[in-house]
C-alpha cells in the first residue's frame, strides 16, 4: 500500500509540474475589493498551498477526534 502511495503521489506532481511550465502568461485575480495581476504559476501555487493546508489541517482535526 505504501508503494501505492508514493506511485500516486509521484504522477500527481510530475502532472502539477506539466501544468506550471505551460502556464507563464499573466492573469488578473479579483479577491473580495482587490484585483491583481499575477503569473498563472504563482496563482497555482497559491490554490495548490492553500489546498494541501486546509488537507493538512483537516488531516489533524481528524487525528484528534
Amino acid at each position: 500500500m505504501s508503494n501505492l502511495k508514493i506511485i500516486v503521489v509521484s504522477i500527481l506532481a510530475i502532472l502539477v509540474a506539466m501544468m506550471v511550465v505551460q502556464n507563464q502568461e499573466p492573469v488578473t485575480t479579483h479577491l473580495l475589493l482587490a484585483t491583481v495581476v499575477m503569473l498563472h504559476v504563482v496563482l497555482l501555487f497559491i490554490t495548490a498551498a492553500a489546498g494541501f493546508a486546509l488537507g493538512a489541517l483537516l488531516r489533524l482535526n481528524t487525528r484528534r477526534k
